[in-house]
């Protein structure tokens, strides 16, 4: 079949037979040396509709050609397996958008001012997604307490997870988790020891269902809202504080200054 009645058959046009060539995925049965024209056995046309319908998907071309090298019951597995996985997406944007339309919602903790001393950490950190957060945090913890413990120190401090940048589904932002502790303690392993400077956290205690996403983006919010209008300056990443004050689970605290003290 030459190029022209082939792609009539499978209703794919000349520009994406040669893609589909190029890339490997649809090769012509022959291609005269002279002219460069590409004939087609009509036995690739299955092969060619499939082609087809999985580009209708939006799937990529590489992962188009790992779906041709399986069998069918294969290829519907993996495909089940993406939709599962593109409708987990499609809720995660759902989330977020609702969090945007309920952005200046009311919520339940109140900001304020708090002076911050300076402490030596016992620390952890690692780039994470949102999936893996509570994993890390939870292992991250239990490994800090049990070193700061076998050296003979309570190990019994506040938790503080640092959120150095964006920790979503797409970005893995740097966590750094904490403990503060008085004494001498070798760092191990991954993990260090640092000084965290004193100063004054904005602070915002969360409770209830503001502590789960999304109802977090709107403590986060608040308390941002509430620097700007009180003309304070951010100068570090924010950080969750477990327990919170006045039995919240957690504070969400901003290291800040004074506009004038900038």
């Amino acid at each position: 079949m030459l190029a022209g009645e082939f792609g009539a058959a499978t209703r794919l046009s000349p520009k994406a037979l040669r893609l589909y060539a190029e890339q490997g995925l649809l090769i012509p049965a022959y291609t005269d040396p002279g002219t460069g024209y590409r004939r087609y056995h009509q036995d690739q046309i299955p092969r060619a509709r499939l082609i087809g319908r999985l580009r209708a998907l939006e799937l990529p071309l590489t992962r188009i050609a790992v779906l041709l090298a399986l069998s069918p019951q294969a290829r519907q597995a993996e495909l089940h397996a993406w939709l599962a996985a593109q409708e987990t997406e499609l809720q995660h944007r759902r989330k977020l958008i609702e969090a945007l339309d309920s952005a200046g919602r009311p919520v339940a903790g109140s900001p304020a001012l708090r002076d911050r001393p300076r402490r030596k950490l016992l620390s952890r950190e690692r780039r994470i997604r949102i999936d893996r957060l509570p994993a890390f945090i939870a292992d991250a913890q239990q490994r800090i307490r049990t070193h700061l413990r076998a050296a003979g120190m309570p190990g019994d401090g506040p938790l503080l997870v640092h959120f150095h940048g964006y920790v979503t589904r797409d970005s893995d932002g740097p966590v750094e988790v904490a403990v503060p502790f008085t004494g001498s303690v070798e760092p191990v392993d991954d993990l260090r020891i640092r000084i965290s400077p004193s100063g004054t956290d904005a602070f915002m205690p969360a409770s209830g269902a503001d502590t789960e996403f999304p109802g977090i983006l709107g403590v986060y919010e608040a308390l941002e809202a509430w620097i700007d209008v009180h003309e304070l300056i951010c100068i570090d990443s924010p950080v969750e504080v477990w327990p919170g004050t006045d039995g919240a689970m957690f504070d969400v605290t901003y290291p800040v200054v004074t506009s004038e003290g900038s």
